[in-house]
């Protein structure tokens, strides 16, 4: 199980950035999902800036990872119920999420981000080895090896949404990053009282 595809994509974000911050940041864009021109979106979505399309960028590869580490759990015999159902709740919450950030990205002209130059260790990125090891693993030892992993998935992700908060423009993504904060804090919290009673 390898995110190889995640970081191949990624090359071009540090361009993307720089090439954004020489645009005007009164640009507008769609609503959740809407598309630059649509005076009705774009009017509720207001403004972005550089912050945002890289939060967006990061953000997506961020998710799909999640996403990816669920699908693998959820495909094992032997799961404890608890994990089974945090992480078919993690798939359903991001899923979404990803498509429509991907849709923000359109909207300004953007390129579908990625993760390059990016410290998968203060991310909370699962390395290809930590991937395989938790496809590998069976039962308990895959459940505490996702629980840890996600953990540390959503402590890097946390960090992410807080500088999205503190230095976004975009008033959809501010409240994506917002509500990254208070679900994953509490998944967190979820996951870490599973793991002591495994």
């Amino acid at each position: 199980m390898s995110y190889l595809r995640t970081t191949l994509a990624v090359t071009g974000i540090l361009a993307t950035t720089l090439a954004l911050a020489g645009c005007s940041s009164s640009q507008p864009m769609g609503g959740m999902g809407g598309m630059a021109g649509d005076s009705s979106s774009s009017a509720s979505a207001g403004d972005f800036n550089t912050k945002d399309v890289t939060f967006t960028q990061m953000m997506i590869p961020h998710h799909e990872q999640a996403v990816m580490m669920s699908d693998v759990i959820l495909a094992k015999k032997g799961i404890d119920s608890r994990v089974i159902e945090l992480a078919t709740n993690i798939k359903s919450a991001q899923g979404p999420e990803i498509k429509t950030m991907k849709s923000w990205l359109k909207a300004w002209g953007a390129s579908d981000g990625g993760m390059a130059g990016m410290d998968h260790g203060n991310s909370g990125m699962m390395s290809d080895s930590e991937m395989t090891g938790l496809d590998s693993a069976t039962g308990t030892d895959a459940a505490r090896l996702f629980l840890t992993g996600m953990t540390a998935h959503h402590e890097g992700a946390i960090v992410m949404a807080e500088t999205e908060v503190t230095g976004g423009k975009n008033a959809d993504a501010i409240s994506l990053a917002k509500e990254i904060i208070a679900a994953q804090t509490s998944e967190i919290t979820a996951m870490k009282e599973i793991l002591v009673s495994l």
